[in-house]
């Protein structure tokens, strides 16, 4: 049996079209997409990378001129400071009282040590416009070297002026404050003062039975009998304890006889006066530590008789601090930015 013959399409001669390659035409579009198959690719990227070049370079000059102007501005503002601390302190020509500040801590490196008011009685005393200096004081003590300092530049410099000093207690005028107040002309306080502990104290600590208890060995090794004295963590020996209560009678002398000298027969002393004791500013006056009740506006007024009151109190002042908490190396580092040379970092 024979397969019927089928029609011949129309245009029988000709091929039917081929299917579409897929693959070629996803291949072909790939290149089409890819940089790299681009005529000029490499002119593009270099374009590119050299703008971003250009940016990063602007953005790293404008940050250095920022930083340049905001050290110059933080170095005229300090010594802008400093300029109109000085102009102030050279024009008080006109008659006022001269106050000192001596509150906290009498000791190296506060802002009641020697150094800082040492230099503040200095300007005051020289002012040719300060009638009395006043020290108005707040403190618990400190230092009897910084306090013995501070005594004989009082008497020095009243007796080169010949200006009155007068010591004003505010809350606190104990051991080494006491020792500063000593030197003065009078002594004012306040009813509820406190004024006095006219003593010496070395403190300390010591561990030697509670390293034996937990088993901890101290091994300190020293060239010389009593290069270890006072060490927290070996026992004290009775000749040790001897010699530096030797030492503290001495200072306690000193304290004494500067407090004698300064208060010459207003003192009224008991058996406690030099005990170590202290006593509120009504106890103070009726046994001759201080002179009469009163502040400081109340000397100002009555008993220097001007009232303009000035303060020579040596402080650090904002910029000061900041200077000293960044440090020389920080300021160097300034100078150089500055300058546009290079440091060492």
């Amino acid at each position: 049996m024979t397969e019927p013959t089928r029609p011949e399409p129309s245009g029988s001669g000709q091929n039917p079209p081929p299917a579409p390659d897929l693959w070629a035409q996803t291949a072909t579009e790939k290149e089409a997409r890819d940089p790299a198959k681009v005529p000029g690719w490499e002119r593009d990227v270099l374009e590119k990378l050299v703008f971003a070049t250009l940016s990063e370079q602007r953005s790293a000059r404008r940050w250095r001129i920022f930083t340049r102007l905001a050290w110059l501005i933080f170095l005229i503002a300090v010594a802008w400071v400093l300029l109109a601390r000085d102009a102030t302190s050279t024009s008080k020509s006109t008659p006022h009282t001269a106050v000192v500040d001596i509150k906290g801590e009498i000791a190296a490196g506060a802002e009641a040590s020697a150094e800082f008011v040492v230099a503040a009685m200095r300007s005051a005393f020289e002012d040719s416009g300060s009638q009395a200096v006043v020290l108005l004081i707040n403190s618990p003590g400190g230092s009897p070297v910084q306090a013995g300092i501070i005594n004989d530049e009082i008497i020095r410099l009243k007796a080169k002026y010949n200006k009155p000093v007068y010591a004003v207690v505010e809350e606190t005028c104990a051991s080494a404050a006491y020792y500063i107040a000593a030197a003065a002309d009078e002594i004012y306080v306040d009813k509820a003062s406190i004024v006095g502990s006219i003593g010496v104290l070395m403190d300390g600590f010591g561990f030697t039975g509670t390293m034996e208890k937990l088993g901890v060995e101290r091994r300190l090794l020293t060239a010389g009998e009593n290069k270890g004295f006072l060490d927290p963590f070996s026992p004290q020996t009775e000749k040790q304890r001897a010699y530096a209560q030797a030492m503290l009678d001495q200072i306690h002398q000193q304290f004494i006889h500067v407090v004698k000298e300064g208060r010459g027969d207003r003192l009224k002393p008991t058996a406690d006066t030099f005990s170590g004791l202290f006593w509120t500013g009504q106890q103070a006056v009726e046994m001759g530590l201080a002179d009469h009740l009163g502040n400081l506006d109340y000397v100002a007024r009555e008993v220097v008789k001007a009232e303009d009151i000035i303060d020579y109190t040596r402080r650090d002042n904002v910029a000061e601090r900041l200077v000293k908490k960044f440090g020389a190396a920080m300021g160097q580092t300034a100078v150089q930015a500055i300058k546009g040379a290079p440091a060492i970092r």
